[in-house]
């Protein structure tokens, strides 16, 4: 006989068992976290720099816009080539780190 799952008032579990319960729906999120994340540290360079999204655009070789969609948290389109632009204006470097996932990793 199925296990039942168990019952629960919390919102947010409720919220976590209709939405995110597949597979698919998990990969979609936490490839939205990544673009988040990745849009904020954009955000914190510029503004550290005391730079406006206009100055950037400019050391970048871009327009204010697409600073603006890069620094947007639900930008899905960053590319490794202007990170690395982005990251050579701000006399940064990208690292690319490989984590293990937050699941059981699969044995090949």
């Amino acid at each position: 006989m199925p296990r039942r799952k168990k019952t629960t008032t919390n919102a947010i579990d409720i919220i976590d068992r209709r939405f995110f319960s597949t597979k698919k729906a998990q990969a979609e999120l936490e490839e939205a976290r990544a673009s988040a994340q990745v849009a904020r540290q954009i955000y914190a360079l510029r503004t550290e720099a005391g730079l406006s999204q206009r100055q950037l655009a400019k050391l970048v070789g871009t327009t204010a816009s697409v600073i603006c969609r890069l620094e947007g948290d639900d930008y899905r389109g960053h590319s490794l080539a202007m990170l690395r632009r982005v990251a050579a204006a701000m006399d940064k470097r990208i690292e690319i780190r490989f984590v293990p996932a937050r699941g059981k990793l699969k044995t090949a």
